[in-house]
């Protein structure tokens, strides 16, 4: 059987949408497992809808691009202002200290996974995904140590 016949603009949305909630996910979990205020949902849908404002994005731009100028980065713009907002509700400040920064920026690696599986920049999306998940499990365990030395 050809892989062609399967490999409809469909089932190629369902694939980034699904990478986009693993990818997600992945780093979701590990917020969610230290219970921190956006976890494992927060941060499938953050990617999944980013994904989504992606593909919709690069539709509208090849739908119209022959009548008008259209211009497909804007709603990807549009998402990175957007999810600032979401990432202000996760900071929280508690007297003198700031808690949630990191759960905010996570939620922004989210959404710009969530962007690049819409694009099918599959790898970067992969990486990036690597890269954020060392970066919260690691340097968590580094930041302890460097706090208790300094106390």
């Amino acid at each position: 059987m050809d892989l062609k016949i399967l490999w409809t603009p469909e089932v190629q949305l369902l694939v980034k949408l699904l990478l986009a909630a693993v990818f997600g996910g992945v780093i979701g979990f590990e917020r969610e497992y230290f219970g921190k205020a956006a976890g494992l949902r927060t941060h499938c849908l953050v990617a999944v809808a980013s994904c989504l404002f992606m593909e919709v994005s690069t539709g509208i731009f090849e739908l119209y691009k022959t009548q008008v100028l259209v211009d497909p980065s804007r709603i990807a713009a549009q998402v990175v202002s957007g999810i600032g907002f979401l990432g202000a509700g996760a900071i929280l400040r508690s007297g003198v200290s700031v808690k949630g920064l990191t759960t905010a920026a996570s939620l922004w690696a989210v959404a710009a996974i969530g962007l690049a599986c819409g694009v099918g920049l599959y790898v970067a999306a992969i990486c990036t995904t690597a890269i954020v998940v060392i970066i919260l499990c690691l340097f968590s365990k580094l930041e302890a140590r460097i706090t208790k030395r300094v106390e």
